[in-house]
């Protein structure tokens, strides 16, 4: 049995409460008023304080998950890295709070322009990130763009009833199909076409070619299929009665027919 009163929930409490999360319900048994209060924390430490998306934590756990998945099914997923254009300018001119208001803003609306399947986070200062599985080359480029209108048609009202106009750079880049990458990798490869989007004038969305891959179904099996313990010793031995054909299946399974 757990007994409250041996417990210090006075900080956790209060982070709950910091975070606007719903607190639990005191008049519920102690495990599980416990269990609420870790499964809030939980929730708690993988939002961004400002903006109510997911944070860069939970963003990185997200990339890995959706690796495996295109890694496995072949399913193309795009990930997008979007910039706020010329932000040091606000903050200097109108200060943090203000800057804030629009990171608060841009961020709303970039949740209001995805799919409920999405993963929209904040990745740190001025920069967001978005994960859209299952997403063609057409798709993706259609989305970016409706995010990048969205946010030129804003109008951020300040404190002082100053109207902000403000405008977002986008980068995208396709996880490469049937191939383990890493996060960083992905990451890298949208983070080059953000600054292509940057050095090109801003306001803009360049997003890398989807490559087109072939895999047939036996080249599937080859590279996922699970083997009993029994086919190896069976497959050795059609490799040392047909020698011929088994080299011809070897050379068949080793290649992928990349259309560029």
């Amino acid at each position: 049995m757990i007994d409250l009163r041996e417990l210090r929930l006075e900080d956790a409490l209060a982070l709950l409460g910091h975070g606007a999360a719903a607190l639990p319900d005191s008049a519920k048994d102690d495990q599980a008023y416990v269990q609420a209060v870790i499964d809030r924390l939980c929730e708690l430490s993988l939002k961004d304080p400002l903006t109510g998306l997911s944070n860069r934590r939970y963003f990185f756990e997200a990339l890995r998950r959706e690796i495996e998945v295109v890694t496995r099914s072949g399913e193309p997923a795009l990930l997008l890295m979007l910039d706020i254009d010329h932000f040091k300018c606000i903050n200097d001119t109108y200060g943090h709070p203000v800057g804030d208001v629009v990171i608060r803003s841009i961020a709303q609306t970039l949740a209001g322009c995805v799919r409920p399947m999405d993963t929209v986070a904040r990745f740190g200062g001025e920069e967001f990130v978005i994960i859209l599985p299952s997403c063609q080359g057409h798709f993706g480029i259609q989305v970016a763009e409706r995010i990048r209108e969205s946010v030129a048609a804003m109008n951020i009202m300040t404190s002082s009833g100053v109207a902000l106009k403000v405008t977002i750079s986008i980068g995208g880049a396709f996880a490469p199909r049937w191939v383990r990458s890493t996060p960083e990798l992905w990451l890298d490869r949208a983070d080059i076409e953000l600054y292509r989007a940057k050095s090109e004038g801003r306001n803009r969305v360049c997003i890398e070619p989807q490559p087109l891959l072939s895999v047939s179904a036996e080249e599937k099996s080859l590279l996922f299929g699970s083997l009993s313990l029994e086919e190896p010793a069976a497959w050795m031995d059609g490799m040392m009665a047909d020698p011929a054909g088994a080299g011809s299946a070897a050379s068949t399974g080793s290649t992928i027919t990349r259309v560029n």
